[in-house]
């Protein structure tokens, strides 16, 4: 969805906490009868107001023979209601002052308006024509599937290194839905009936398989009157939300994939299989690769960049999702590098975390970047919403946006020691080399 520039614009990367450091996060939460759970927080820092609704839908809800319906939904539902002519749903906010966008994972989908803080009435009229009234009807389906099938060709298919993450990710799953990314597949959205689409928005866009999310200059009487008058009136949906049943095996063998692409420079990745976001060894994982690959000194980059010099980039990272997720070890070979010598290098790396604890200099370091990073996410209205949001559509507790940077600062270098050992597991690993096609035309 293209985001529209607005006077607001500025203000949507002012601080909300300007000068200050973390605070607690203050909010109200509660239930309507529908089901929809709601949570307000009222900042009067800036004149805005961020209006947020999170339905507990991604791409792992899909029908294996239909994917790609969350992320399509994700495009259609801008297309307009009962109550806003197609094309309209954008002006509206435009014309308002504000911004707005969304946005799809495997676990969820997200809309927002960014708006002045007089005009939440209007974002709150919006989203419920959204989950209420939207139209499904077939020129919206027919805009939208090349609207899509451009986006598909502009990040993935001419993009470099686009087929990256899809490529590693089904080398990961072979039973649960995170086989497939959001952006699914061109043929089964062209498949797709206009029943099929009535069906999935009917499932999941219900206000019992949402979070409205506020943040910003609002009064939270007021603002509780006019959600009461715009959502009260929806009705729960009639069927049970589909939840993926699937669990996938423990590996015992490695899975190693060549991918030959239009990209000069290889690339390997190795992924491992991790727990599921939220969970205490989830932590211990997300710091570890935070040592891994941390900034310029982190161990991955200091030794296989800057000392061996045999990548351009090296580092790791956590693919952090509901269900067991992935991390990755990623590295941008250079020219005339082997991928073997690359992949050994960050072995080498990752071996001696199995062995090695990690220094208090080192461990403090890391402290003040996760510290960091929970500021930054909590520095903007609209990110205060979207974290109030994902912590109780994934945990059922929204004050984790105050509490959980204390189950990562509770990790010690034991547990990192241990994660290392648990889950950076060659067994369970698969790895993946990107090499370029005329390599594979010299075989």
């Amino acid at each position: 969805m293209k985001l529209l520039l607005s006077c607001l614009a500025s203000f949507a990367i002012l601080p909300a906490l300007i000068g200050q450091e973390a605070t607690s996060i203050d909010f109200t939460e509660f239930d309507l009868e529908n089901g929809l759970h709601v949570i307000l927080h009222e900042d009067h820092s800036t004149p805005i107001v961020a209006v947020t609704v999170m339905y507990h839908v991604g791409s792992k809800n899909e029908d294996p023979s239909k994917t790609g319906m969350a992320h399509f939904f994700e495009h259609l539902l801008f297309e307009g209601s009962e109550n806003i002519d197609r094309g309209e749903f954008d002006h509206y906010v435009e014309n308002a002052g504000g911004v707005l966008n969304a946005n799809t994972s495997q676990d969820r989908t997200f809309y927002y308006e960014l708006l002045p803080s007089n005009q939440l009435e209007l974002g709150l009229w919006l989203e419920s024509e959204r989950m209420l009234h939207a139209k499904i009807q077939q020129i919206g389906i027919d805009t939208q599937n090349e609207v899509v099938k451009e986006e598909k060709r502009q990040r993935f298919d001419n993009q470099p290194y686009g087929s990256m993450i899809a490529e590693t990710m089904d080398a990961c799953y072979d039973v649960h839905p995170y086989q497939w990314t959001p952006i699914g597949s061109m043929d089964h959205l062209d498949a797709a009936t206009h029943a099929d689409f009535m069906e999935f928005y009917e499932t999941f866009y219900v206000p019992n398989n949402a979070t409205l999310s506020i943040a910003g200059d609002i009064n939270t009487d007021e603002a509780k009157t006019l959600i009461s008058k715009y959502f009260s009136g929806i009705p729960k949906g009639k069927s049970s939300i589909p939840r993926p049943v699937e669990v996938e095996p423990t590996r015992t063998e490695e899975r190693r994939k060549v991918v030959y692409g239009k990209d000069r420079l290889p690339v390997v990745i190795q992924a491992y299989p991790i727990p599921a976001q939220g969970t205490p060894d989830y932590y211990a994982v997300d710091m570890l690769n935070q040592v891994l690959s941390g900034g310029a000194s982190s161990r991955l980059n200091k030794a296989v960049v800057d000392e061996k010099q045999l990548a351009l980039y090296c580092g790791a990272f956590s693919f952090g999702l509901e269900d067991p997720g992935v991390t990755f070890a990623f590295a941008m070979v250079n020219m005339g590098v082997e991928p073997l010598e690359v992949e050994k290098a960050m072995n080498e790396e990752i071996e001696k975390m199995k062995v090695d604890v990690i220094s208090e200099r080192e461990l403090q370091k890391l402290k003040n970047q996760i510290e960091t990073q929970f500021v930054s996410s909590n520095s903007t209205m609209a990110g205060i919403a979207e974290e109030l949001a994902n912590y109780h559509t994934y945990f059922g507790d929204a004050n984790l946006i105050n509490t959980e940077i204390d189950r990562y600062l509770a990790i010690t270098p034991d547990d990192i020691r241990r994660a290392a050992n648990t889950y950076y597991n060659t067994d369970a690993r698969a790895t993946i080399y990107f090499l370029f096609q005329e390599d594979n035309n010299k075989d």
